[in-house]
């Protein structure tokens, strides 16, 4: 694994870049590349690792960045959450993967998780030559995810604990970062990640247990700014317009991102899309039974969409 450096509208991206660790999926033209970014408010060395390896592992080279802004990538403000930056950010990673030698551009694969699991749809969207999408705990529909429209609560899970005022508490934030946005000023910071009673955006056992895994470029705050973005952050739109074979890691029972939206999206992409189901929370992906089955089926959907035939290898 290296560590490498990409553009990004003027500041640069940091990456880690993992070559293929066997030539089963290489071709005449090259070796497929995953191109994968973590969610909401988090770095790349956060619980993505695990993940790259397995597809490493498999065959294919990877590219984990960070967005602008966050963990080793430049740019400012630092912690601030917007969808079209990130999503800017998507493409020019695919540029830079394309780009690396011994990489086959037509086999660019992008992954996303939670935030980014919503990205890739509306990146392999805008861009016709993705050739797979593989969506984890997708963040498809942010009106939803605000609402809690669509949400199915998991019948064996405790009350969830509720944090008296957390809410005004974080749209005073909200109202008072926009006015320092528009005037110039530092932001406001909040918490992005803690137990019900700490006021943070994304709060529970499940988030907590999250935070156990995080790396350490991670900083636990974020711009107040970027919960106002929420709302409009909506690729269910662009699911119609997803041209490319895409599997839809859904939990099931997701506190964060509605598992009903993801099944609408899977609904709207049509025939192309595959969906892996599971009865678990949000969080309960990136490790334990949930993590190693779903990523075995990740690992099988690559060699299967994106392998090297007998007459791409040359035989």
């Amino acid at each position: 694994m290296e560590t490498i450096w990409f553009d990004s509208h003027g500041d640069r991206c940091e990456a880690w870049y993992l070559p293929a660790a066997t030539a089963d999926l290489t071709s005449a033209s090259g070796r497929p590349c995953v191109v994968m970014a973590h969610g909401f408010g988090t770095t790349r060395d956060s619980g993505l690792l695990p993940f790259a390896e397995r597809f490493a592992g498999a065959g294919c080279d990877v590219l984990v960045f960070d967005y602008r802004g966050f963990g080793g990538s430049g740019g400012e403000p630092r912690q601030d959450v917007d969808h079209r930056r990130h999503r800017q950010d998507y493409h020019a990673a695919i540029a830079a993967a394309r780009a690396r030698a011994g990489v086959d551009p037509g086999r660019i694969v992008l992954w996303g998780s939670s935030y980014s699991g919503g990205h890739v749809i509306v990146v392999a969207a805008q861009d016709a030559r993705v050739a797979a999408v593989i969506s984890q705990g997708g963040a498809v529909d942010g009106l939803a995810a605000l609402t809690g429209r669509g949400r199915r609560p998991d019948p064996s899970a405790q009350p969830r604990q509720k944090s008296p005022g957390k809410g005004a508490g974080i749209a005073r934030a909200v109202v008072r970062d926009l006015v320092r946005a528009a005037t110039g000023r530092p932001p406001v910071m909040i918490p992005f990640l803690g137990d019900a009673a700490s006021g943070a955006m994304i709060s529970g056992e499940g988030a907590t247990a999250f935070a156990a895994i995080t790396g350490p470029t991670f900083r636990n705050e974020m711009c107040a700014r970027g919960i106002a973005r929420i709302a409009f952050n909506r690729p269910i739109r662009w699911a119609r317009d997803v041209r490319c074979p895409t599997l839809l890691v859904i939990a099931e029972y997701d506190e964060i991102a509605p598992s009903t939206a993801v099944h609408e999206v899977a609904r709207r992409i049509g025939g192309r899309a595959e969906v892996a189901s599971y009865d678990c929370g949000h969080f309960a992906i990136y490790a334990g039974e949930e993590f190693e089955s779903s990523v075995a089926h990740q690992v099988e959907f690559l060699r299967r969409v994106v392998g090297a035939t007998d007459s791409a290898r040359g035989i």
